[in-house]
């Protein structure tokens, strides 16, 4: 069949565009197998196993030929880009260049890109392989909760050859996804020239951090002359500075709840300034967040064909992250100190402006607090993997098999400073102090609290596959059966240790005055861009290690409420049957589905609120776990018709299911034990699993060779959606032994939030399955090269439209779905020359609070601006240069749909990145 011998021709360009590139060139002779989670082109290749002639692969043009080659001969709806794709187009990292793909959406919150969503999903819902396997990942950041979506940013894209996000499902793909599978497929030696080598350096910059730092990759593959055996090594190292700056608000508080207490708040509220029931915010804070990544990666394949009958790779994986930050929150309390005014209200009953105006040493002083988090992070990744395929006559025998493992001990050193001191505030301009001479003076900011966190993450992967599949003549052409056992674990745990003396400011070290450029670039001023710092990370650690102020064990609820221990197990067996003409083709299958999930975590009783670990825990207390299982069939039917050569119509069917983040999963409670109204999460081990019901379409038009339109559209009916619900819950303060003798403890005490003991009510955010939502929507995309201009035109829309029968805030949106999405992306390339620009927008959506346990918030829509430009000086070198977020745009959050109560909003800077490429 003629679809047949282009997926072939596909699937031998995927081995040729090595990362790093501009241009590639490479000779093959014999096809490659990945068995495990294999890609129509690579079943198609097992059914015509025969050699090609010198396949060329040159520039833009050529790799984005590649991509619309495998997306019009797939049997699925698929979409796909190439190393080339990463290289020539702006993008730092693989999720980065995913963002040229219809229906593909990034959040930005930490500026480089952890969060991927497709057709409208949230991103935990998705799923990602590497050569047909998991990657384990340890969590990064401290007090970030673990979900199951892949994190791209830490995985560099030079060991890519080709990615393909399959967005309706085939019986033989891993379960476990909702809105799309994407498989990343790594370069294998036996299918470039011999002695290839190639590879980058460079720096990168980032305008708000103001220093570069340095970036290399290097690619090198060898063979033997039979071409039976063969090695290649992809090594990289990768240095950036992030930072984000910005302001953060810690909810709203209505002027009926501060009226009795400030005297000037009640005149306003008689003469009809303001009313009891607008709202203010309680802190308005200064947010600066600054990182430093170092990431080393090495991967190596080793594979070998002794004869056309038996292929095997060995694939081994180490990576280091080390992802050093610190944070730091000046926040000043609107809301408990002496108000001296406040208003007036907007239209949306929100006031923008008030002043706070006790000075030290009154009765009830303003107050004004610096955090300061300086946190480690340094991560491992270990992995092995293990294919191999045995062809006979008409049928083909494969297995998979393999391990990864993830670790990272992930540390925090706090210091908190508190100045009291007059302040005057404006949500739109930020705060100012109204003695700045004593405000900026170090000896007058006290410490108040001092601390360090250890927090021990650790995830593994364990994974065995087996595929048969046995060719036939006639309309079903192939048969396919397999099975794959795969367990999943993950655990955390946490020990708090605190000072007993908290040094002062100038005892940690001043920093000086900060200067926060990025604020100003949002009209933020005053002391919120120019205040008392420390000088940084490794003064937050000395001080709170210094060996005069021995630590001490903290409150024993910060391990219990913290530590859990998830392990998920699948068993799985399919059988899908291919079918096909030259006009039709598509498959029909079945995957079963048994899971197992193990959860434990510590259940403590009310009773336990000692300081020590002596609680002696009675029957069904103490680390306790529980144990779930779920059994789902799930059918896939995908059919594409070729109405004529260059149209090709398209439709599937499909369940599928997907599961809660491992902490949801967990008897686990994790808390905001400082900010007031107390919040939590908490963990439910009796969550079912995601179940949707999906049916997709598309239409595609390929007017040229290198050219296409296609329309598409998407519906899932989701069954047992997960929501979070909140109830009011008495729980000890797991912060207690370090806050409750602090004016912070006494606050909470005194407002009957708190009892002396630390016993707190907490608004207790946990997940439940919500029923039913809905996702639907269309995506139109188009390709085009302008003849031989040189210009060309990637560009695509998404729609997407959601709704869930269980409303969140008075919504019904689904986290990350954002209803309106769009890629402008023009190219040029002639001769040495090559440039490309992309704008990408997507509208608001859904997203997570800032704490834990915090209200959902609504992330306004983001607009994002990159550009690349390329010169070939030979066959042999070529330089870069990317830059990325043009505009510095502005991340954006809100308390619920109302963007009168902003809650965060961030910068993190223009990045660009100047690169010298080599291959030969």
């Amino acid at each position: 069949m003629s679809h047949r011998k282009t997926l072939l021709a596909a699937s031998i360009f995927a081995g040729l565009c090595l990362s790093g590139t501009l241009h590639a060139q490479d000779t093959t002779q014999a096809p490659t197998t990945n068995p495990a989670n294999q890609t129509t082109e690579q079943q198609a290749e097992k059914a015509n196993a025969k050699q090609l002639s010198t396949v060329t692969v040159v520039g833009i043009r050529a790799s984005l030929q590649k991509s619309m080659d495998t997306k019009r001969n797939a049997d699925a709806i698929v979409d796909a880009i190439t190393a080339t794709d990463i290289g020539k187009f702006p993008a730092t990292n693989v999720a980065e260049a995913l963002a040229q793909v219809p229906g593909v959406t990034l959040d930005h919150l930490f500026g480089a890109t952890q969060r991927v969503s497709i057709d409208g999903i949230d991103p935990s819902l998705n799923l990602a392989f590497l050569d047909g396997h998991p990657v384990a990942q340890a969590m990064w950041l401290y007090g970030d909760s673990p979900n199951r979506g892949f994190n791209y940013s830490l995985l560099p894209p030079e060991i890519l050859g080709q990615l393909e996000i399959y967005k309706s499902p085939e019986a033989r793909l891993t379960e476990g996804s909702l809105g799309g599978t994407v498989l990343m497929h790594t370069v294998q030696p036996l299918d470039v020239a011999s002695g290839t080598l190639s590879g980058s350096f460079g720096m990168n910059y980032n305008d708000m951090v103001g220093n570069q730092r340095p970036n290399g990759s290097v690619f090198y593959s060898w063979h033997n002359s039979d071409k039976t055996f063969g090695v290649d090594v992809s090594a990289q190292h990768y240095e950036e500075n992030t930072s984000r700056e910005g302001q953060e608000i810690f909810g709203y508080s209505t002027v009926g709840s501060v009226e009795a207490a400030n005297p000037a708040v009640a005149a306003e509220v008689a003469n009809g300034t303001i009313k009891p029931s607008n709202v203010f915010p309680n802190e308005l804070n200064s947010a600066d967040f600054q990182q430093t990544e170092k990431r080393n990666s090495v991967l190596v394949n080793v594979q070998w064909r002794p004869n056309e009958h038996f292929d095997s790779t060995l694939s081994l994986m180490y990576m280091t992250d080390s992802l050093n930050n610190i944070n730091t929150s000046l926040y000043p309390i609107q809301s408990a100190g002496p108000i001296t005014s406040l208003g007036p209200a907007n239209g949306n009953g929100v006031i923008t402006s008030g002043t706070v105006g006790a000075p030290a040493g009154s009765t009830a002083p303003a107050e004004s607090f610096e955090d300061n988090d300086a946190r480690g992070s340094y991560i491992r990744t270990k992995g092995a993997d293990w294919r191999g395929t045995y062809y006979g006559e008409g049928w083909r025998l494969s297995g998979q098999t393999g391990v990864s493992v993830s670790d990272d001990t992930i540390s925090q050193a706090f210091e908190e400073f508190e100045y009291q001191g007059p302040f005057s505030w404006n949500t739109s301009r930020g705060f100012n102090f109204t003695d700045l001479a004593a405000a900026n003076d170090p000896a007058n900011w006290i410490g108040t609290s001092s601390n360090i966190g250890y927090k021990p993450y650790k995830a593994k992967d364990q994974y065995n596959q087996l595929d048969f599949s046995k060719d036939f003549d006639g309309f079903v052409n192939e048969l396919l059966v397999g099975a794959r056992y795969a367990s999943h674990w993950e655990s955390q745990s946490l020990l708090v240790l605190s000072n007993e003396y908290d040094p002062d400011l100038t005892e940690v070290g001043y920093g000086g005055l900060s200067n926060l450029s990025g604020q100003k670039s949002i009209g933020l001023g005053g002391s919120t861009v120019s205040h008392v710092v420390t000088p940084g990370y490794q003064s937050i650690f000395n001080a709170v290690l210094n060996p005069n102020n021995p630590l001490l064990a903290d409150n024993p609820f910060d391990t219990y409420n913290n530590t859990f221990n998830v392990q998920q197990k699948n068993s799985a067996f399919y059988v899908q049957a291919n079918f096909g003409t030259d006009d039709v083709h598509g498959n029909l299958g079945v995957r079963y589905v048994h899971t197992e999930t193990d959860a434990y975590g510590y259940n403590v009783p009310q009773s336990c609120s000692d300081t020590s670990y002596n609680c002696v825990f009675p029957a069904g207390y103490g680390y306790v776990g529980e144990t779930h299982t779920n059994n789902n069939w799930l059918p896939a039917f995908n059919i594409a018709w070729n109405v004529t050569p260059d149209v090709i119509l398209r439709g599937a069917a499909s369940e599928t299911v997907a599961y809660a983040p491992y902490n949801e999963l967990a008897p686990f409670f994790e808390s905001n034990d400082t900010i007031a109204p107390l919040t939590a999460t908490a963990g439910n081990p009796s969550l079912k699993p995601y179940k949707s019901i999906n049916f997709d379409i598309s239409a595609e038009y390929y007017f040229n060779p290198e050219s296409v339109v296609a329309v598409s559209g998407f519906y899932k009916n989701v069954l047992n959606y997960v929501v979070n619900t909140a109830t009011e819950e008495t729980v000890q303060n797991g912060s207690w032994g370090t806050i409750g003798t602090q004016t912070l403890g006494q606050e909470l005490v005194a407002a009957g939030v708190c009892t002396t003991a630390g016993l707190c009510q907490y608004s207790v955010s946990a997940p439940i399955n919500g029923g039913r939502a809905t996702v639907k929507g269309a995506a139109i995309s188009y390709q085009e090269a302008f003849g031989d201009s040189g210009f060309g035109l990637r560009a695509n829309y998404t729609y997407s439209d959601s709704r869930t029968a269980h409303p969140v805030d008075d919504a019904s949106w689904l986290p990350y779905n954002s209803k309106n999405s769009y890629t402008l992306a023009p190219y040029f390339e002639k001769g040495p020359y090559s440039a490309s620009i992309s704008y990408n927008y997507r509208s608001e959506y859904l997203a997570g609070g800032y704490v834990a346990g915090a209200a959902p918030s609504y992330t306004g829509s983001y607009k994002e601006l990159d550009a690349s430009v390329g010169y070939q000086f030979n066959k042999n070198f070529s330089v870069s240069f990317n830059m990325l977020n043009l505009l510095n745009s502005v991340y954006k959050q809100y308390l619920g749909q109302n963007e009168a109560e902003i809650l965060n909003e961030y910068v993190s800077g223009r990045e660009f990145m100047l690169e010298a490429h080599f291959k030969f």
